[in-house]
């Protein structure tokens, strides 16, 4: 007993002076501001990539189905090569994450903006599309995995991650509003009915050569240049205001355990696997809402003219209840908060299928917004705490933060890739007329189909996975003198 109380005081001693490291607000914000590029290009691939590949890259929905596909599973494939290169990377003078998110940020606004880009000529437009938007998809890879991963190395208090992961879910969230504002309202009049030939408005089709052909080309370009700048912007803003620090826990001159037996510990531990199926689903569900909802206010319930501030209204929501959920877990615990968040969508997607009016669409994405809210912040929010309850049952195993961030990720794109690809070929099957100003009535059951039915089955699943999820906790695993004079006794 006389030697534990010795050890506990020890610990306290190291608690307050070596791992006490709080966050200031200027800290906590530029890292939030490092995460917002990421979803302003995301917001505007997730709800205009589509429609854009469909109506001005003029490809068929096979091969378009075939882009997102291929895009999303390269993408997926490179989460967890992009994890075990930085789990072997060295530590800097700027620290070992930090240099992979600022050398990758220059290619990735190049190949941003050439996915936008039309080329000029017809048959190899596939292939075109294909590689740039696979090349993008590794290097936003190699600057999501090593952000995520960040979070484990700006405290060594829960509590404090927690604060910087609210604060990187705002800014994440109004990334997302930026991005579908920036796109959506530069973009909404290549979209609306005034484009399209009168005198046959069923399957007129706008000429390759046409001039409001071109006018849709060039606002993509500009849209995609305007991301590309806000990109930099906030990656330089996190470069010079966040310090990355190295894990404190374990002696550097420890051996380290092989990547692949760090590996098979971590697809071992349960709490991470209940985590990533849940949330596989559930971001299924949001990404076959987001990518389909342009196509469904366009051709579905006729509010064209609508979806730019429809999908703004939905943002606007997320934005301003993500410190409500932040609160909301901090009183009630993550779990509860996930199930009372995340199921808030679906009565709301089904409403809008049957009642497809504007004032429903507005109700809808109010009420949308903050399931939106609790989908981005509670997986974030939970994964530091899988990383602890993994770190107290294998105390001896270093560097590891970066294969279960890649591997959420892949998952979770994998799975993506392959609801936006189906869904994408439904629409062919339906008989998607790519170009044409009106569609069959069987294109808008099949989005209907796409947008209520489908995403309530995935978050229902996803749900009843999450029921499996062991780790109960309100604010942290433990406090910081308890976690430290555990990892001491151990």
């Amino acid at each position: 007993l006389i030697l534990l109380q010795n050890l506990y005081s020890l610990s306290t001693k190291i608690a307050s002076t070596v791992l006490d490291q709080r966050l200031s607000f200027c800290s906590k914000l530029c890292f939030a501001i490092g995460g917002a590029p990421n979803q302003v290009a995301g917001s505007a691939t997730a709800f205009f990539l589509q429609i854009y590949l469909l109506d001005v890259a003029q490809i068929n929905p096979f091969q378009a189905s075939m882009v997102l596909f291929i895009g999303k599973a390269w993408g997926a494939m490179t989460d967890p090569v992009v994890g075990f290169f930085i789990t072997k990377s060295k530590w800097t003078r700027i620290g070992r994450l930090m240099p992979w998110m600022v050398g990758c940020t220059p290619f990735v606004v190049v190949s941003y903006f050439y996915l936008w880009f039309v080329p000029p000529f017809t048959n190899g437009r596939f292939i075109w599309y294909l590689g740039f938007y696979c090349l993008y998809q590794t290097l936003i890879t190699c600057f999501h995995v090593p952000y995520s991963a960040l979070t484990m190395f700006l405290s060594t208090d829960q509590k404090e991650r927690d604060s910087a992961t609210a604060y990187r879910m705002t800014l994440e969230v109004l990334g997302t509003l930026v991005g579908a504002a920036i796109q959506g309202q530069i973009v909404a009049s290549a979209h609306t009915l005034k484009h399209c030939p009168h005198h046959n408005m069923s399957t007129g089709h706008l000429g390759n050569g046409s001039g409001a052909e071109i006018v849709k080309r060039i606002v993509y370009m500009i849209a995609a240049g305007v991301i590309g700048g806000v990109f930099l912007i906030c990656t330089v803003v996190m470069f010079l205001g966040v310090k990355e620090r190295d894990d404190p826990y374990i002696s550097k001159t420890e051996k380290q355990i092989p990547f692949h037996k760090g590996f098979i510990l971590v697809m071992r531990h349960s709490p991470y696997l209940s985590l990533t199926a849940a949330f596989l689903f559930i971001s299924v569900a949001i990404q076959l809402v987001q990518s389909n909802f342009v196509l469904f206010c366009t051709y579905a319930v006729d509010l064209r003219d609508h979806f730019q501030n429809i999908v703004l209204t939905i943002l606007v929501s997320a934005v301003v209840s993500i410190p409500l959920w932040q609160w909301f877990l901090e009183r009630f615990g993550k779990k509860t908060a996930a199930f009372c968040g995340i199921t808030w969508i679906m009565p709301f997607t089904v409403m809008l299928v049957f009642i497809p009016n504007l004032v429903v669409a507005y109700v809808v994405a109010v009420s949308s917004g903050l399931s939106v809210a609790a989908s981005l912040l509670l997986p974030w929010s939970m994964l530091p705490d899988v990383v602890d309850d993994f770190r107290l049952a294998n105390p001896h195993c270093k560097g590891f933060e970066a294969i279960f961030y890649s591997f959420y990720v892949f998952f979770t794109k994998f799975a993506a890739g392959i609801s936006l690809g189906v869904s994408t070929l439904c629409l062919e099957f339906a008989g998607y007329d790519t170009g044409a100003c009106r569609q069959p009535a069987q294109v808008a059951y099949t989005l209907k189909l796409l947008i209520g039915a489908a995403p309530v089955a995935f978050i229902v699943t996803g749900l009843l996975i999450l029921l499996l999820y062991p780790i109960i906790t309100h604010t942290s695993l433990l406090s910081q003198v308890d976690r430290t004079s555990q990892f001491i006794i151990c």
